[in-house]
């Protein structure tokens, strides 16, 4: 069965140095949804009180929310992960925008195969996030 084709979207091309990124706020809102829908209810991401003695000074953004706006690159390339690995390096706050950052760091012509060196940085261009992700794009019109 053929790969179905996709109309083009962001990254192009399964070429080494090819990017896609994107900004966004994470939000009280997007926060409540995620601990909603994981139950991660460590009180870094839940309780105000509890936050505010910690090294954060307030509440944070559950991890792997952050590192979800890797798979909305990944989303936007049809691209169906194998592996991913996440380097979480400072905090993001709750209100606090950031933005991903995907890069096509190599590809297997035999397999089709791609790995995605990903990072995501706050309005200071403090990196919060590094990633590696290995997978497998879907087919683009040219």
């Amino acid at each position: 069965m053929a790969r179905p084709i996709l109309p083009q979207r962001i990254p192009r091309a399964r070429k080494v140095g090819e990017k896609a990124s994107f900004t966004r706020t994470l939000t009280e809102g997007d926060t409540s949804l995620f601990i909603g829908a994981t139950w991660d209810v460590n009180p870094f991401h839940t309780d105000a009180t509890f936050a505010s003695q910690t090294r954060f000074g307030r509440r944070i953004v559950p991890g792997l929310l952050t590192a979800s706006l890797v798979t909305h690159l990944g989303g936007l390339w049809n691209f169906l992960a194998t592996e991913m690995k996440f380097e979480f390096l400072a905090p993001v706050y709750i209100g606090e925008t950031v933005t991903a950052v995907a890069e096509v760091a190599a590809v297997d012509e035999k397999t089709g195969g791609v790995i995605l060196d990903c990072r995501i940085t706050n309005t200071d261009d403090v990196e919060v996030l590094r990633a590696t992700v290995k997978g497998f794009p879907g087919r683009f019109e040219e």
